[in-house]
């Protein structure tokens, strides 16, 4: 590793291309080890599932409350994995899989597969061979990819139903001897404020990423990112940790600036996520859609886009899936405060082809909000809501509860502190992804 001219842009850019990597990973160690939130640690190649709806306890990064989890880390360094899941009804799930520098490459589920009965083989890179009759093989672009699933539940009434289907949806080592290689350990002698660029020095050579950002990856070398055996990063002068430390600070602040002013298009002071989840150019397989409207082809604003939707929504899905809506700001344009009260109104209500919910979220962690009534959220399977005589639903959003019942009903609580709202719509209308559908502003009240 070159040492005596260190370059601020290059730690810039090893923050954009590697965070998601590195991030990502280190929540599949958190789900082998001590699991996230009330979802429980699993070893490779089981799940752990999630028996409730998510809250302030869950800290994960813009978790949903709408469903609960089943989560699963797998590891092919065994070999092939089967895939069983069960007939649901109708109910909505989808189990969204996400490789190593979260690319989500496949889906199975209500959109994509059906709510059948379905098998599938799950197979790694440069993988030869032939499924069983009836049996759908999913190739990963990695050795180790996370299963992300989703069941929808309407209440607790419908839990019991869920983790029924929940037990009977299974990963079997076929060769059941073999043990998972799992993540190789990057050196423990780093200096802590050196771990990111050792994680990514380490998981980057074990993960390749797709061929289109190799030349990227090649240019990291003088960071050292490129070389194996012992790390560069131990034993380096006071001096240059320093200098590292601060590069890769800045680089984290470009992060959060690509976040939060914006990854797509801005309406009534909403960003419009549709399309920020469409970096994979590369890994197409059952239940994506290959198609030009979900990729992203300018090469800087894709390595961009994947950074800051790690940062903001790990593991969200594809707009064709699950269509993403956040917002910061008011209808002046001002940030979204617990020390005012604001209204939502939704005229016509979102267009889905399964449901839609907003969720709020604290800023700047993007966690669940604690608050009175445990209300995470509200959409159009929320109990109680009061919609008015032409249809439409007034949401109102304040830290103190509001007064009038109609408004307690359609209440969405907020922190006494800034925050983030974000509107999912699952399986969204042709109307949502056209931009025919409007997403309305929220209405900061007057002051009383």
């Amino acid at each position: 590793m070159a040492t005596d001219e260190l370059d601020t842009n290059l730690l810039t850019e090893s923050c954009l291309y590697g965070f998601p990597l590195v991030f990502n990973l280190e929540q599949v160690i958190r789900m082998t080890t001590t699991g996230i939130g009330s979802t429980p640690p699993a070893a490779f190649n089981s799940f752990s599932h999630g028996r409730a709806l998510a809250g302030p306890a869950d800290t994960f990064v813009s978790i949903n409350n709408d469903t609960v989890y089943s989560m699963a880390t797998v590891d092919l360094s065994v070999g092939p994995v089967a895939l069983h899941v069960p007939e649901t009804g109708g109910r909505y799930y989808v189990l969204q899989f996400v490789d190593a520098w979260t690319n989500n490459f496949a889906y199975v589920g209500h959109r994509a597969t059906g709510t059948g009965e379905g098998d599938f083989l799950l197979v790694a890179p440069g993988w030869e061979g032939e499924a069983a009759d009836g049996v759908t093989v999913i190739r990963f672009p990695t050795t180790i990819a996370a299963i992300v699933g989703r069941w929808a539940v309407g209440s607790a009434d419908e839990l019991p139903a869920v983790h029924a289907l929940q037990d009977a949806t299974t990963l079997t080592q076929m060769d059941a001897e073999a043990i998972p290689a799992g993540l190789d350990a990057p050196d423990p002698t780093v200096p802590e404020a050196l771990g990111f660029l050792e994680k990514l020095r380490v998981w980057s050579q074990q993960f390749p990423p797709a061929p289109r950002d190799r030349a990227l990856q090649e240019s990291l070398a003088p960071l050292g990112i490129g070389e194996s055996g012992s790390s560069p990063f131990v034993d380096l002068p006071e001096e240059t940790v320093a200098s590292l430390a601060a590069g890769l600070a800045t680089g984290r602040s470009t992060l959060e600036n690509v976040l939060k002013s914006g990854l797509s298009t801005q309406v009534n002071g909403w960003t419009l996520g549709y399309h920020v989840f469409d970096y994979n150019l590369d890994y197409f397989e059952v239940g994506t859609v290959d198609d030009d409207e979900f990729k992203i082809s300018d090469p800087k604003a894709r390595i961009a886009a994947r950074a800051g939707a790690a940062l903001g929504g790990l593991w969200g899905n594809h707009a064709y899936e699950a269509a993403y809506v956040m917002t910061y700001v008011d209808d002046r344009g001002e940030q979204l405060t617990g020390e005012h009260t604001y209204t939502l109104r939704f005229d016509p209500l979102p267009p889905v082809n399964a449901f839609w919910s907003v969720t709020m979220y604290s800023l700047p962690d993007f966690f669940l909000v604690d608050n009175p009534i445990d209300r995470y959220s509200i959409g159009d399977r929320t109990p109680g809501i009061v919609l008015a005589d032409d249809g439409s639903l007034t949401v109102t959003i304040s830290h103190e509860r509001p007064r009038s019942d109609v408004e307690a009903a359609n209440w969405l609580p907020a922190p006494a502190g800034e925050f983030r709202p974000v509107l999912r719509m699952y399986e969204p209308g042709n109307a949502v992804l056209d931009g025919t559908y409007t997403v309305p502003p929220i209405i900061r009240a007057p002051q009383t």
